[in-house]
């Protein structure tokens, strides 16, 4: 019976909930970049075509005479300054290019955001010299050299390397724009390379985040859902077990007085006083049960026992019920461990007999000997204590599986003895158990380790 398998359903529909919507994520925005790629590719190609308009040999001319005009305007100081800057102030709104670069392809902040560069037949970035009046000698004109580049920082570009290097970069990213510039027989190709925005870019590693924000939140959920869930489970069990223990006191106190009564009517035959006495031992055994169902959910109370004694007396009990198993069994016992652990005997003692009593009803008469071995040995600052059984084994799937409340492989089973023995050993003796190994037909070996006690120096 395994009351708790749904939780693996959880974990399923989670995944596959978590793997749509990062799927989903992808594909809308991979959808939502190529959209806003082609928006900047269609940007680019405005400029670049602008560019190209105005290298046309009419486009030049009609420049070039508009400039020659005013220039002469400014000669005649007749004709007011206001004219002239009219007339440059014509040339600049008849400029498509100023015009479409200023309106269509910068942003309202004014800036061109797709980092471009405007290259030769070459792949050389193109050069603009200009000339301007020295300011220390009136005579002599300063050079100053720009390049073709668009939105790019100047440390990217300050020299030979670093400009070849990023028009490499922007050749790989987009496929090139091609400009003609001039006639027929004075025709120049060059091309327009350019990258991707800064939003594209961020755009990229969204879904990456998204998908780790998601899995965190997914994490958190599933946690606080096991975590509710486990205390359920916690209060139920208490709940139970103290019902149990309550349930047991009446009917263990009338055995105690059936005792006391038959050892006064035959307390003078030897045989029957065996018998009552093994009696008297059960109900003391089965008062110790109720007494453990009692501290179930309270804080129980350790202290300093010797390991070996507490180990031998449980397997010295286990041993006299074997023959009312119906199975020759032979219990093997290596018990070298010799040191002072922080228990509390009576629940220590109920996890172990978990053990054992899961390991002879694990055993089969299939003609190989049935035996379990108990063995200990201090490892380090631990106590580590195997028990071992030749049964049918444990597949390796389910190592983690068997300690789980509600799992069991028995018709009857309730599926809590090795839950509980993970809770005493782990939250109130702070040891592990866990299957140390398993093979299916050949037997299991369960292991606890436990702190030893730290001497006082």
């Amino acid at each position: 019976m395994n009351l708790f398998a749904q939780s693996g359903w959880i974990k399923l529909m989670l995944i596959l909930f978590l793997l749509l919507l990062g799927a989903g994520s992808l594909i809308y925005n991979n959808y939502l970049v190529g959209k806003i790629l082609d928006q900047e590719r269609a940007s680019v190609q405005l400029w670049a075509k602008v560019i190209e308009f105005n290298s046309l040999p009419y486009d030049q001319q009609a420049s070039a005479k508009l400039f020659e005009v005013a220039f002469q305007l400014q000669e005649n100081s007749s004709v007011p300054d206001s004219l002239i800057d009219k007339l440059l102030e014509v040339e600049g709104l008849r400029s498509s290019q100023d015009f479409v670069t200023d309106e269509l392809v910068l942003d309202e902040a004014g800036y061109f955001q797709v980092p471009a560069v405007l290259v030769d037949s070459t792949g050389a970035p193109v050069e603009y010299i200009y000339f301007t009046p020295s300011e220390s000698n009136p005579d002599s004109q300063e050079v100053t050299v720009e390049y073709g580049f668009r939105n790019i920082a100047l440390k990217h570009i300050d020299t030979p390397a670093k400009r070849e290097r990023l028009v490499n970069q922007l050749k790989e990213t987009n496929p090139p724009i091609k400009i003609t510039i001039g006639d027929e027989q004075t025709q120049i190709v060059q091309f327009v390379y350019y990258g991707e925005s800064p939003t594209v870019r961020i755009l990229r590693y969204f879904p990456y985040i998204q998908i780790l924000i998601l899995t965190l939140l997914l994490g958190i959920g599933y946690t606080t859902y096991k975590s509710i869930t486990r205390t359920e489970q916690s209060n139920l069990w208490v709940g139970m077990a103290k019902e149990a223990a309550h349930q047991l006191g009446t009917p263990i106190s009338s055995l105690y007085g059936w005792i006391h009564l038959f050892k006064d009517e035959y307390g003078d035959d030897k045989s029957a006083s065996k018998i009552i006495q093994e009696i008297e031992n059960d109900v003391e055994r089965l008062s110790g049960v109720a007494e453990r169902f009692g501290k179930i959910g309270s804080s129980p109370e350790l202290s300093s026992m010797d390991i070996k004694s507490n180990l031998d007396g449980v397997i010295t009990y286990m041993e006299r019920r074997l023959p009312k198993l119906g199975k020759a069994v032979n219990v093997k016992k290596d018990l070298e461990a010799d040191a002072k652990v922080m228990i509390n005997p009576e629940l220590f003692q109920w996890a172990v007999e978990n053990l054992v009593k899961n390991s002879m009803d694990a055993l089969t008469t299939n003609g190989r000997e049935a035996y379990i071995a108990v063995s200990s040995r201090i490892k380090g600052k631990d106590v580590i204590i195997d028990i071992e059984d030749s049964g049918s084994g444990i597949e390796p799937s389910q190592f983690k599986s068997v300690f789980r409340p509600g799992y069991s492989t028995k018709k009857r089973g309730w599926g809590l003895g090795l839950s509980l023995t993970k809770r005493i050993i782990e939250d109130y003796h702070s040891g592990k158990v866990f299957v140390l190994k398993s093979e299916l037909g050949v037997g299991t070996t369960m292991r606890i380790t436990l702190p030893v006690e730290e001497k006082e120096s």
